[in-house]
């Protein structure tokens, strides 16, 4: 999200820092910390921000993913319990 923002001009970057909370219903400050936070950090932004953000920035979905959740498929949990 910062690399997004970043790529932006001094007047446009400004403008996206008041204009994106606004859109997301999150206070400046809820936005800020976001943009803080690190990827090993245990604090996460809700999925719904998430793809909000990446339909903003025109990412991929999962642009924005720091790490993949792998679960096994129902099949698979099913075979284990009847072991």
């Amino acid at each position: 999200m910062e690399f997004c923002l970043q790529q932006l001009n001094v007047i446009a970057y400004a403008a996206a820092i008041r204009a994106i909370p606004k859109e997301l219903g999150i206070s400046a400050n809820t936005f800020h910390n976001y943009r803080k936070l690190l990827l090993t950090s245990k604090s996460d932004i809700p999925y719904i921000t998430i793809r909000r953000l990446e339909n903003i920035f025109k990412l991929e979905r999962g642009g924005l993913e720091n790490f993949v959740l792998e679960f096994k498929d129902l099949t698979a949990l099913l075979k284990e319990s009847q072991a």
